[in-house]
């Protein structure tokens, strides 16, 4: 089970995941390709809402999700993106292969710092803009609420994608100022951006979360990923369920 939400300007584009060639994948953070998975999460700052850093970002993207198309393994593909990874702006990376059962963790920060490159162990983890379990307010939130998710669930029934959307992803609780982390961003910023939803006006115009989207994988193979994102003020919904046995 999977959860995970894109945080942008309002009035950006902001399209659903779409479906293409028997692949679902994501038009900005995050794809599904032959059953193999990848998550991105590439932290924001000031510094990366110019045109040319956004431009980067976009490259960085497709060059990601051309491998995943291949038959590279998450291991594979990691240790070719190693090689450029320091080419591309700051990023975190989750790949899985669904029927491998493997996940893979990647990432180029912080900055100056060898590439990491991490098996990804069974369990509960959780990734945000700082590396994998960083235990930030917003990922010990998610932490928690997952976990009383699970009990309030039984061991034998599966999450429905709409409740850790619903019951994960729309808490709008701050850190502390105490427990901020420091990242070099202005404290006030920085605790508007420590609920998981994130919602501030500024002088720019409405920022915050635009989409949120969650994704189950039963041990047959089914697949059920569902997105809640804004599209000219309005919240929309979009659906995809498939059988990753059925397009290897």
């Amino acid at each position: 089970m999977v959860s995970g939400l894109r945080i942008q300007w309002d009035g950006g584009e902001n399209a659903p995941r779409s479906w293409e060639e028997g692949m679902a994948y994501a038009a900005e953070h995050g794809w599904v390709a032959r059953g193999t998975e990848g998550w991105l999460s590439s932290p924001m700052c000031w510094s990366l809402m110019s045109s040319p850093a956004q431009e980067q970002e976009e490259t960085c993207l497709l060059g990601f999700f051309r491998p995943l198309q291949g038959r590279m393994s998450p291991l594979e593909f990691a240790e070719e993106l190693k090689e450029e990874a320091n080419e591309y702006n700051g990023f975190n990376l989750i790949v899985a292969d669904i029927s491998a059962k493997l996940m893979v963790y990647v990432s180029n920060r912080p900055k100056g710092e060898p590439v990491t490159i991490q098996m990804v162990s069974p369990g509960l983890h959780v990734l945000s803009n700082a590396k994998l379990d960083t235990s930030w307010h917003k990922a010990q939130c998610l932490r928690a609420g997952f976990i009383n998710l699970i009990l309030n669930y039984g061991e034998e029934e599966v999450i429905h994608p709409i409740d850790m959307i619903e019951k994960l992803m729309c808490d709008t609780t701050k850190a502390d100022r105490e427990s901020l982390p420091n990242t070099g961003c202005d404290p006030d910023w920085e605790l508007n951006l420590s609920s998981i939803f994130v919602e501030v006006k500024t002088k720019l115009g409405l920022y915050g979360t635009r989409s949120s989207a969650a994704l189950t994988v039963k041990a047959d193979g089914n697949v059920s990923f569902y997105e809640k994102y804004l599209e000219n003020e309005v919240w929309k919904e979009h659906t995809v369920a498939y059988d990753t046995e059925k397009i290897h």
